[in-house]
């Protein structure tokens, strides 16, 4: 039966090559089986060029029914892993019916691609973009290659950026006001606030702030919600009195933070909150959650 071993093996070596790989910028990508890689970073509306080698391994032809490269942009939940929905799909044939003997090089353009949505990577959900390079055989099944690329998004500041200001309390118990100096943020910004003690008949041990993220998946019935407490940063330690005020300055570069997704495609959402958390001396906690957008601002080298 060693006749067979070969059989299965690959017959030839496939290599995706972009045009300008060697000065793209290169970021890390976690893959689903937990390695990380280096892709090519690209934006929408770029040009996606390159070459691709087929190349037959020793005393090997390739009889194919066509090759063609696929640029996909694609959904995965992970409730329902192995099934994508393709929100971008282009194709290029890059050859016709017949054999390959030695190796052979196809160039690929796709123009100006749209690529509204950002490379992300959740809890339960992923958005990826690849190359998928397809060499369709009748029999042996197909020889697939895929080739994944990152895509990030900038935005401009924002025109109108409202500080927010907000009053919590308890009954003749506790009465704060607090203040953030905006409510958008870039990646690398600063939170810079002020929380006023107007009335405190409560015995406070001690306040965080806490940056939350909350990222919803699907629709209706079928909603998954995950929230993760990304950073917690302590405000105070001890008892505050009335008419004292606690500055708040908090750096969101250390953390690895997204941009706000809203509703991606109907598929998911990925929010963003500051999470005031008061705990009393009887372990009491009090919270308020004001929810912040998030953006990416482009990064000037």
């Amino acid at each position: 039966m060693n006749y067979l071993l070969g059989a299965f093996k690959p017959a030839c070596n496939v290599s995706i090559a972009f045009a300008d790989g060697k000065s793209r910028k290169q970021v890390p990508l976690k893959k689903e089986n937990g390695q990380t890689v280096m892709v090519p970073l690209f934006q929408s509306q770029e040009n996606i060029v390159g070459k691709i080698s087929i190349e037959p391994f020793q005393g090997k032809k390739i009889e194919h029914n066509g090759v063609k490269v696929e640029l996909l942009g694609q959904i995965e939940m992970y409730f329902d892993r192995g099934n994508f929905y393709d929100f971008t799909s282009l194709v290029r044939e890059l050859d016709v019916p017949g054999e390959i003997y030695e190796r052979k090089t196809y160039p690929f353009e796709f123009s100006t691609v749209e690529m509204p949505y950002e490379t992300y990577n959740g809890v339960n959900v992923r958005l990826r973009y690849v190359l998928k390079v397809t060499i369709s055989r009748g029999y042996g099944g197909s020889i697939v290659e895929y080739h994944d690329f990152m895509v990030r998004n900038y935005t401009p500041p924002p025109s109108i950026n409202n500080s927010i200001k907000m009053e919590v309390g308890i009954e003749d118990c506790l009465h704060i006001e607090f203040e953030y100096n905006k409510s958008k943020y870039h990646l690398k910004d600063v939170i810079i606030g002020k929380i006023y003690f107007l009335l405190v008949r409560i015995k406070i041990k001690n306040m965080d702030l806490e940056i939350r993220r909350r990222e919803s998946t699907g629709a209706g019935a079928n909603t998954h919600v995950e929230t993760e407490t990304l950073a917690k940063f302590e405000l105070m330690d001890g008892a505050p009195v009335r008419g004292e005020s606690i500055p708040i300055r908090l750096f969101l570069s250390p953390y690895e933070l997204t941009p706000t997704h809203r509703n991606i495609n109907n598929k998911f959402s990925v929010k963003y909150y500051l999470n005031l958390v008061l705990v009393d001396e009887e372990d009491r906690r009090y919270f308020k959650q004001q929810e912040i957008t998030i953006y990416r601002l482009q990064e000037t080298s």
